[in-house]
């Protein structure tokens, strides 16, 4: 185990496949500059990144794994699913992510109706812009059309503003359920991760039962360590993961430099006493 907890590993990163400034190669390469050993690219429901990042990692020194972040309903609440060592080209997976990309574009048009009642201009187009990809559409992009017109300094002060429940411009979403995103997961190959255990503050107490449920679907892993968890967070899910026997993951969540809490390849580590998931890939390393 012990090698496992020296390797730098990054399970949760994004692209301009999704709501990420970098494109999937020069996440890549930056990821090699930081020393990454092991990386995913995990876009929110879109692999459309995957081919170009596996290609320009081949050059470095880093183990590339296809990943992606899949958005699901549960408990009133949007948790985020991380699929890791995806087959990034498996029919029925593809077919899921691109029903799930075009509730993104009504979402997105609902936001935007929202935020105009607040007084604010249209703001679709400028989202669409940014995005590049109508499918990919979500709440960072409209944060980053605010930011930029002087509406707010910060995108963190967007979303606490407009785009968090509660706020002018947060609209409900149906978004596919557990079962159906781990299903998917699993049919391509994948192991699913439970993202961000943290900030899933609306749960209350009913976090142990999305646990359960997740864990009742062939579950097997949460990330303990993200950019998004304090020290407490931390060895709050890494008690959580042992007592319901999961792996865990370490991630930076990383969007942009400028934006993100940590870079990539520096989250905080994983503490000793924990089973990380990468156990499984060590072995192409050494």
């Amino acid at each position: 185990m012990g090698i496992c907890h020296d390797l730098n590993v990054d399970l949760h990163t994004h692209s301009s496949a999704s709501d990420g400034v970098l494109s999937p190669e020069n996440l890549v390469k930056r990821a090699a500059n930081n020393k990454v050993d092991i990386l995913a690219l995990t876009d929110h429901d879109s692999v459309a990144g995957i081919s170009e990042a596996l290609e320009v990692s081949r050059s470095t020194d880093l183990h590339f794994i296809p990943g992606v972040e899949i958005s699901v309903s549960w408990g009133g609440a949007c948790i985020h699913l991380v699929g890791l060592d995806v087959d990034h080209e498996n029919t029925e997976f593809l077919g899921a992510l691109l029903g799930i990309q075009t509730g993104r574009l009504e979402r997105a048009k609902r936001i935007d109706e929202s935020l105009q009642k607040e007084g604010l201009p249209s703001l679709l187009t400028a989202a669409l812009d940014f995005s590049k990809n109508s499918g990919q559409v979500g709440r960072t992009h409209f944060a980053r059309a605010l930011t930029e017109r002087g509406f707010c300094d910060s995108i963190q002060e967007v979303f606490s503003n407009y785009l968090v429940k509660g706020k002018p411009g947060y609209v409900e979403h149906l978004w596919p359920s557990l079962k159906d995103a781990m299903h998917w997961i699993s049919q391509a190959g994948g192991t699913a991760v439970i993202a961000h255990p943290a900030r899933y503050k609306t749960l209350g107490g009913h976090l142990s039962y999305l646990l359960e449920e997740f864990l009742s679907l062939g579950g097997s892993a949460i990330e303990v360590a993200t950019g998004s968890h304090s020290s407490v967070d931390i060895r709050r899910f890494q008690s959580i993961a042992n007592e319901f026997g999961f792996d865990a993951s370490r991630g930076s969540d990383f969007h942009c430099p400028n934006e993100s809490r940590c870079d990539v390849g520096q989250a905080p580590n994983l503490p000793d006493g924990t089973m990380p998931i990468w156990n499984k890939w060590v072995g192409e390393l050494i």
